[in-house]
């Protein structure tokens, strides 16, 4: 780090300006009233001393105020995110303070300043908090400190070269605090007995007798021969299951609400969601698609697979086209190769819009689990709620009630073919999607 010392760092305080500007007014009058001119050349040359004065205190010396900035290489989304300033003053006096950091320019911050008291040669932390609204790559700037002894006719500029780019990355701070209501886990029965199912699973239990009704292709025949006897292979249920979260990055997942697009907030969702995935020992991919689908993540249990998603997640941003669900079929048809859970994040606002799309759903539906997520607006819901009687509040009353029937309509088809649906608010949408998760792994759907 670098630091600017010369004149060039010389700046004139409000103080200075105003003193100067009130003997401008007394020569102006000494010029009507002649004997006035003697108390504005006094008061000249004693503001010019004291002016003086305070240039040898700030300049005429070596001693240096240093600062620096700690934060984290990586932001949480929508979460306050602490700053912490580190001041040293080696000046043999007390000074005022007033320090500019140099924020990323996605906050749009024009006027940032902290003003603060340095005692001689003491040192001092302050703390500030930003909350970014994007994820990204964010560049903080350089390091400015404006000191002004007492008397405050001139101020000092220190700077120090401190630029630093920090990523944004989707709500990670949750994970540390955020309460999950657990569902019940219905293995936790009498005697410890963990329920399973004859099936066709990948995880093998044990070898037991044949008996009438049981699978004749789980036979297994050099156990039988070494037996005498039909011996059959036992399965368990996997314990591990394949989970995959669909993010939808289409026009309609670009609404805003509460500073955050509907894409941030199923993005934040989907990070938890893998976290509490990963803790129960499955299995978690990820697909992003819009008008093609873009980033595909083969689902795996390893503790790295965290960071694989979050690093996947936060540098999406919505697109202005239709979203392809026809392409996202493909190409979940493609790489899921067993029966996975299918946490679809989208939003479809007409009837019609989801109608057009409903036979990909039906299709995913058939091989997986598929679960849909979709947004209630809220802005929708206060103007359905606002029962006024002027014309123009009766006209948006019906133009609400329109939207919500079809929402309405939307779940009734979802529900008619089968298919789970979460109908959630942004804000609720986390602890909705995990709740579901836990729901549907101790009632043994996954």
């Amino acid at each position: 780090m670098k630091k600017l010392t010369s004149l060039r760092d010389l700046f004139f305080t409000t103080r200075f300006f105003l003193c100067w500007g009130v003997l401008a007014l007394l020569f102006l009058s000494a010029y009507f009233v002649p004997f006035m001119m003697t108390m504005a050349k006094s008061i000249t040359l004693f503001f010019a001393v004291l002016t003086l004065l305070d240039l040898i205190l700030l300049f005429g010396t070596k001693k240096t105020i240093r600062i620096r900035r700690l934060v984290a290489d990586m932001l949480s989304l929508a979460e306050e995110n602490k700053v912490r300033l580190h001041i040293e003053s080696t000046f043999a006096m007390p000074l005022t303070a007033r320090v500019i950091d140099e924020l990323p320019e996605q906050f749009q911050i024009r006027d940032f300043i902290l003003m603060q008291r340095l005692e001689a040669g003491a040192s001092i932390e302050t703390d500030y908090l930003l909350k970014p609204t994007t994820r990204g790559e964010y560049s903080f700037g350089n390091l400015h400190v404006f000191a002004s002894t007492a008397l405050k006719f001139v101020q000092r500029r220190f700077t120090v070269f401190a630029e630093k780019k920090v990523k944004v990355y989707p709500a990670f701070l949750q994970l540390r605090k955020f309460q999950i209501k657990s569902a019940p886990d219905v293995n936790a029965s009498a005697g410890g007995h963990r329920p399973f199912r004859r099936g066709f699973s990948t995880e093998f239990d044990h070898i037991k007798e044949y008996t009438r009704g049981d699978d004749a292709r789980t036979i297994n025949w050099k156990a039988s021969a070494r037996r005498s006897q039909l011996m059959i292979n036992s399965f368990m249920d996997e314990k591990s299951q394949q989970i995959y979260c669909l993010i939808d990055k289409g026009r309609l997942m670009k609404m805003p609400f509460d500073h955050l697009s509907l894409l941030d907030y199923a993005i934040n969702a989907t990070l938890m969601f893998s976290y509490v995935s990963l803790q129960k020992d499955d299995k978690i991919g990820l697909i992003t698609f819009a008008e093609k689908v873009e980033d595909v993540l083969q689902p795996s249990k390893a503790k790295k697979q965290f960071n694989k998603v979050m690093e996947t997640l936060y540098l999406q941003e919505t697109r202005f086209l239709e979203s392809n669900f026809a392409d996202l079929y493909t190409v979940v048809n493609k790489r899921a190769g067993q029966r996975s859970l299918l946490i679809l994040f989208t939003n479809f606002e007409t009837l019609k819009g989801f109608e057009r799309q409903l036979p990909y759903l039906r299709r995913l539906n058939q091989k997986h689990l598929l679960c849909v997520v979709l947004f209630e607006n809220t802005e929708v819901s206060a103007l359905q709620a606002n029962r006024e009687d002027s014309i123009e509040d009766i006209y948006l009353h019906t133009i609400a009630d329109k939207f919500l029937y079809e929402k309405k309509m939307i779940l009734k088809e979802l529900q008619k073919n089968d298919i789970l649906a979460i109908y959630t608010s942004p804000s609720s949408l986390t602890v909705n999607v995990v709740n579901k998760y836990l729901e549907l792994k101790a009632r043994q759907f996954i």
